[in-house]
């Protein structure tokens, strides 16, 4: 699933693109998403421009200047790419909107764990009970440790429920947990000040070198342009089971929170 670098990274790529566009055609081939696509998405979208291109937690918000917002979410395997008018439809590309300047946006989404709404923000409750953004100053260490101190579980958890902290996944987890020397199966209880400002500080970091890389490719995330990311070349931890720590040349161990992997090095991380 994309994760905040990744739709961070669209965000920014369609917002040189398509803000000012206005809209000229809309088909869905398929209503079929995570949520039924609403018989009124067509007439909702016709017509409007795109005032501005916002990221909230994992979620792309497109402002409409009619008020409006038209809300994406990418599921497992979602895409946004632009494409000239002549360029062909893929299979499982489920919607396709044209603009006036002749371009396409194509949202790909095999699985069909994706999302596509147009409404009035305070209507869409998907943005209900979502959490601080972890690249805003209202994450801190104070913050981070006085949140862990009332929760019962793994610190990677913790990182990952997006009613707390948003736009972290699996793949981010991990790695911010590897820069900062915390083991992921860490209790929150344990979890002291210090502790808590170097997981602070490496969210920051890592976050920003995935930024920097546009993000991670693993399998079906592309960007705008149709291009992988490249920060899968520079994991440290995750989906490394079996290497050598890059930093000790310990073996990198796998184990299971709530039902994810979690990648870990045993001597660097406490």
């Amino acid at each position: 699933m994309p994760e905040l670098p990744e739709v961070e990274t669209l965000r920014r790529g369609l917002a040189t693109t398509l803000v000012g566009r206005r809209v000229t055609a809309v088909t869905v081939h398929e209503r079929r998403l995570r949520r039924r696509v609403a018989s009124s998405f067509e007439a909702a979208l016709l017509g409007r421009r795109i005032e501005a291109i916002r990221r909230r937690a994992k979620y792309l918000l497109l402002d409409l200047d009619d008020g409006a917002v038209w809300l994406v979410h990418f599921g497992m395997s979602g895409t946004l790419v632009v494409l000239p008018a002549t360029a062909p439809r893929r299979v499982h590309t489920h919607v396709v909107v044209a603009f006036d300047d002749g371009r396409t946006l194509h949202f790909h989404d095999p699985r069909r764990f994706g999302l596509m709404r147009v409404g009035r923000a305070a209507a869409l409750s998907e943005l209900d009970a979502l959490g601080v953004e972890p690249l805003e100053e209202s994450f801190s260490a104070s913050f981070l440790h006085a949140t862990a101190h009332r929760q019962r579980r793994a610190v990677k958890s913790l990182l990952m429920d997006q009613r707390l902290v948003v736009g972290i996944g699996n793949i981010y987890a991990s790695e911010i947990l590897f820069a900062a020397g915390v083991r992921p199966s860490r209790r929150t209880s344990r979890l002291s000040r210090a502790d808590a400002a170097r997981i602070v500080a490496a969210t920051s970091a890592v976050l920003a070198e995935a930024l920097a890389a546009r993000g991670s490719s693993i399998s079906d995330y592309r960007d705008e342009r149709g291009e992988p990311g490249a920060f899968q070349k520079r994991f440290r931890v995750y989906e490394r089971a079996g290497a050598p720590c890059a930093r000790c040349g310990v073996v990198i161990r796998r184990t299971v929170i709530v039902g994810r992997s979690a990648f870990y090095c045993p001597r660097c991380q406490r």
